[in-house]
């Protein structure tokens, strides 16, 4: 019940009065509610997040662009979550766009985003996530205490969301 009113109730009377953005009402819903590239960017925006992409477009079927289009909620407050906890920049440069690899849990279907690695996302990851076994390509993984799945791509951050995070 504490959930549900924190998550929902305490922001949909905050909307009503004028105090938050309407955006946060869209932000509110349940798990495995897909976004539209606009609400995504929305609430990056507003939590300070960026994103960028090799083409400079945002179109979900051109692998050069970094596209939101279908993007899980979870994954979209995950990526906030990680934000707002670890006080780094974070800077998305893939998402639902193709060109990435297929699954289940894959960047087409929703849960999975990259960020550009910097040192501060680094050491918060390192340091507060569980190192686990490598990935089958090699790549080095964390896992959050939520379950969420950080694999260091090398260039990037590979990051699975399962869920939010705790937002």
């Amino acid at each position: 019940m504490k959930s549900l009113l924190r998550r929902v109730v305490v922001p949909l009377v905050a909307v009503v009065v004028g105090l938050l953005p309407g955006v946060v009402a869209v932000e509110q819903a349940s798990a495995l509610t897909k976004l539209t590239h606009s609400q995504a960017t929305a609430i990056f925006s507003a939590a300070g997040i960026t994103w960028s992409s090799s083409g400079n477009c945002s179109d979900w079927n051109n692998s050069t662009c970094t596209s939101f289009t279908n993007i899980n909620d979870s994954t979209v407050y995950g990526v906030r979550t990680l934000k707002q906890a670890s006080g780094c920049a974070v800077n998305i440069t893939g998402g639902t766009e193709v060109g990435h690899a297929s699954g289940t849990y894959s960047h087409r279907n929703g849960y999975k985003v990259d960020i550009s690695k910097y040192t501060c996302v680094g050491n918060y990851i390192h340091n507060t996530f569980t190192r686990i076994a490598d990935r089958g390509d090699g790549a080095a993984q964390w896992r959050s205490g939520a379950g969420n799945i950080y694999a260091d791509e090398g260039n990037h951050w590979d990051i699975t969301y399962y869920n939010c995070g705790g937002c």
